[in-house]
Formats: structure tokens, C-alpha cells, sequence
């Protein structure tokens, strides 16, 4: 079978859940810094099958036990996600992760965002309203997967009546910042230095 990239459901969930753990380590696996490994994915990844605004495509090899191996997920109105997520969906996470319960820096990490989740600067909004993540299994890097679900995702905004779309990145993660930059990604008006944006037609 061949890789295939299609929507992204509620019932893929797990698997970005799990390929955003696997990767959350500035591109490498974090496994080895959190007990509770599903905390990355309830931050970066789940919403995004969950949350009105939002969108989600993912990179399909049939071949495989675990069939979903890549993702790029986002909000056509980030201010209108994160408002929803203020109410709906921070709140019920932040009651099942309490500190507490906390033992490893990187849960206490996210444990914390959860009860008080960043949001964007004004000046990523004025760029566009929409944003991105992107995150793909290692073994499907390099291959033209990621230029594919970002044309994927592309087309989609431009459906959408949106033609800019913004990311933030780790600033450890060299490889994807030169990937990003030879897409067409730069620095707009405003941003921070691990802030880019992508104009299309």
C-alpha cells in the first residue's frame, strides 16, 4: 500500500497523541521524560481533532502496525480556538493532571501550561489568523512528506479564504527551521526569532 495523506478524525486521536510524544523532543522521542506520555499530544496535537476552528490531516502507511506516521493539525482562528479552549478544554486536562501528582520536570512543565496555556502574539494574528504544527515519524522524513502535508494544509486555508499561516518552533531543532526556510517560511513584521510564516497563493 501506498503512504496516503487524508483528514484526520476524532478516532486518530491516539495516534497523534503518540507521534507527538515520539517526537516532542525537538524532533527525537520524549518518552524517557515523561510518566504521564500523553501530556505533549493533549497540548499539541488532540485539540486539533476536538475543538471548533480547528483542522487535521494525516500521513497514512497501511504497511504498518500503527498506520498513522505523520500530522500537520491547526485553527483557522487561533483566537477564536483558544478562547474555546480557555472554557472547554484546559480546565477539564489541567483537574486530571494535578502538580500533585507531578514528579518528572517535564509533566511539572506541562502540568503548569495546562493552567495557564500561552497565547499568541498579537503579532502572529495580525500576520494570519491561522497556525500549524507539523511533526513526522523520523523514518518518513526527508522524503517529501512534510512539503506534501503542508501543500495539504495549504490548499485547505486557501478553501478557507486564508492564504497566510503562521508556527512556532523549538529553537533546538536546527533541521526544521532549515525546512521550514527552504518552503518559503520566514520571520513577519513583529514575530519572534522562533516564529515563522508562510505566505501562499
Amino acid at each position: 500500500m501506498p503512504v496516503t495523506i487524508r483528514r484526520a478524525t476524532e478516532t486518530d486521536a491516539p495516534s497523534l497523541s503518540r507521534i507527538c510524544l515520539l517526537t516532542a523532543d525537538a524532533g527525537n522521542s520524549s518518552e524517557s521524560l515523561h510518566d504521564f506520555g500523553e501530556l505533549p499530544g493533549l497540548v499539541y496535537a488532540v485539540p486539533y481533532v476536538n475543538l471548533p476552528t480547528t483542522w487535521a490531516f494525516v500521513l497514512v502507511d497501511e504497511s504498518k502496525a500503527e498506520p498513522v506516521v505523520g500530522y500537520i493539525v491547526g485553527s483557522k482562528d487561533t483566537r477564536a480556538y483558544e478562547e474555546y479552549a480557555s472554557e472547554h478544554w484546559w480546565p477539564a486536562q489541567a483537574e486530571k493532571y494535578q502538580p500533585s501528582a507531578m514528579v518528572r520536570e517535564a509533566d511539572m512543565r506541562y502540568s503548569a501550561l495546562l493552567r495557564n496555556m500561552h497565547t499568541a502574539p498579537a503579532a502572529n494574528i495580525a500576520f494570519s489568523p491561522a497556525h500549524m504544527h507539523i511533526n513526522i515519524m523520523e523514518e518518513y522524513r526527508g522524503q517529501g512528506w512534510g512539503r506534501r502535508l503542508i501543500a495539504t494544509a495549504t490548499d485547505y486555508l486557501k478553501g478557507e479564504g486564508i492564504n497566510r499561516v503562521w508556527l512556532g518552533m523549538d529553537p533546538r531543532n536546527a533541521s526544521a527551521r532549515k525546512f521550514y526556510e527552504r518552503l518559503g517560511f520566514t520571520g513577519f513584521e513583529g514575530s519572534s526569532p522562533d516564529d515563522i510564516g508562510l505566505t501562499f497563493e
